[in-house]
C-alpha cells in the first residue's frame, strides 16, 4: 500500500503491485482466448514502466509518429499503428516504427498502401470499419455517433476489398463491458462478416475494460473462443488502454487555501482539472478522493478547485468526516489512465511529478518538471 506521507505534491504516483495484477489478468486472458492484446498509448503511455509491462505484453497500438516511435524505441517492437489521417511528410518514418498500419478512409489506403509495397519489409495494411453502432452515451467519445469521420460504413465497400487489405479495425467502446462487445460484433459480423474470407486479422480496437471488478471476463473469453471458431485463419487483436492502468495510482495534491462564496466553500489545490485531470471536465465524471464521500447533509462539504485561472477550473461537492485545513492531502483515486497523457501546461501550471511505488515498498521518482519544461512547450 502505497505511504502518500512519502510522496510529494503535487505527483501522479502509479502502484507497481496493482499494475502487475492487472497485467496478470490481461496476460491470462490473451493466453486464454487466443487473442492477441495490445497496450493503447493513447491511455497509457508511461514509458518509464515499460520494463514491467514488457514481461506480460509485448506489443502496443500507435495513434501518431510520436507514438509509433515510443513503441519501436521503448517497447522495442513495431507498433500497430492506426490515425485519422496520415502526412506524406511523416508517413514514411511511422512505416518504419510500425508492423500494421490501418487506413482511415479508401483515399488515405490508396494514397499511402502503395509506398508500402516499396519496403523491404512487410506491412499488414488494413482499414478501419464503421458498424454505425455503440453503446457509448456520451458523444464526445463515440466514435460512431452519427456523420463520424472515423472509419468506413459499409456502404462505401464494394463485394471485394481492395487488393492489399489484409485486416479489418472497429472500435465502437469506451471502459465497456463483454456484453458491449457481444452486440457490436453482432453488427459487425451481419455487415463486414462477407469480407472476414478476404482478410487475416480483425482488430476489435479498446475500450474493453477487463480489469474493472464488475467485467465477465469469462464471458469475454467464451465470447472471443465462440468468435474464433467460426472465423479460425482470423487473428483476433485487441488493444485497450484503459485497463492496463485502471485503478493502478492516484493524483496526490495539498489544500492551498480555502474560499466561500454563498455559503459553498472550495479547497484550493496545487492541482488543475483543466490542466491535470480534463477529462473531469470532458466527460463529465466525479472522481473518488481518498477519505471523502459525495455530498451529505451535515458533514463538511467542500468543492475542490484547481489552480489555473480557468472559471471552470473546479468540480465538487465532497463531504469529509471533518473541516479541511490549508495543508492537508487531497488524493484523487484511479489517475492514471488518460490523465498523464492529456495533460497540459495552460497558463504555464507546474506538471505534477511522476512516481512509481514499487513492489517493495519503495518511492521511485521518475520524473519532476519544471519552468525549462514550460519554456520548451512554448518555443
Amino acid at each position: 500500500m502505497i505511504d502518500y506521507s512519502k510522496i510529494p505534491s503535487p505527483c501522479y504516483v502509479i502502484d507497481e503491485v496493482r499494475l502487475r495484477k492487472n497485467l496478470e489478468l490481461i496476460s491470462s486472458v490473451k493466453e486464454r482466448s487466443g487473442a492477441e492484446i495490445i497496450l493503447a498509448f493513447k491511455a497509457f503511455a508511461l514509458w518509464k514502466t515499460f520494463p514491467v509491462i514488457k514481461e506480460y505484453i509485448p506489443y502496443s497500438t500507435a495513434s501518431s509518429l510520436s507514438e509509433a516511435r515510443l513503441a519501436f524505441e521503448e517497447m522495442g517492437n513495431p507498433a500497430h499503428t492506426y490515425a485519422p489521417v496520415y502526412t506524406d511528410k511523416e508517413f514514411p518514418e511511422i512505416a518504419a516504427c510500425s508492423s500494421h498500419i490501418t487506413f482511415n478512409s479508401l483515399n488515405q489506403f490508396h494514397h499511402f498502401e502503395p509506398f508500402t509495397k516499396k519496403l523491404d519489409r512487410h506491412i499488414s495494411c488494413g482499414l478501419r470499419i464503421n458498424p454505425e453502432f455503440s453503446d457509448v452515451e456520451t458523444d464526445l467519445y463515440n466514435p460512431c455517433a452519427s456523420g463520424s469521420r472515423l472509419g468506413i460504413v459499409a456502404d462505401l465497400l464494394g463485394d471485394t476489398l481492395p487488393g492489399g487489405v489484409e485486416g479489418l479495425h472497429f472500435h465502437t467502446l469506451c471502459e465497456s463491458s463483454s456484453f458491449d462487445l457481444e452486440k457490436t460484433l453482432a453488427v459487425v459480423e451481419a455487415k463486414f462478416g462477407k469480407y472476414f474470407p478476404q482478410i487475416k486479422w480483425l482488430n476489435m480496437g479498446g475500450g474493453h475494460l477487463m480489469t474493472r471488478k464488475d467485467y465477465d471476463v469469462e464471458h469475454l473469453i467464451s465470447l472471443l473462443h465462440s468468435f474464433r471458431s467460426r472465423y479460425p485463419w482470423l487473428q483476433v487483436i485487441l488493444e485497450p488502454g484503459s485497463a492496463f492502468a485502471w485503478q493502478t495510482g492516484e493524483l496526490v495534491s495539498t489544500v492551498l487555501d480555502i474560499v466561500e462564496n454563498k455559503n459553498i466553500k472550495t479547497a484550493m489545490l496545487d492541482v488543475s482539472f483543466a490542466c491535470h485531470m480534463p477529462d473531469c471536465l470532458e466527460m463529465p465524471y466525479k472522481p473518488a478522493i481518498l477519505g471523502a464521500t459525495d455530498e451529505i447533509p451535515g458533514k463538511p462539504a467542500y468543492r475542490m478547485g484547481g489552480n489555473s485561472c480557468l472559471s471552470g477550473d473546479f468540480f465538487g461537492s465532497w463531504s469529509f468526516d471533518r473541516e479541511l485545513q490549508i495543508g492537508d492531502r487531497i488524493v484523487f483515486l484511479d489517475m492514471m489512465h488518460y490523465t498523464t497523457v492529456k495533460t497540459t501546461m495552460f497558463n504555464g501550471i507546474s506538471h505534477p511529478s511522476i512516481a512509481l511505488w514499487t513492489k517493495n515498498g519503495e518511492l521511485n521518482l521518475l520524473r519532476e518538471f519544471g519552468y525549462e519544461d514550460y519554456k520548451r512547450r512554448m518555443n
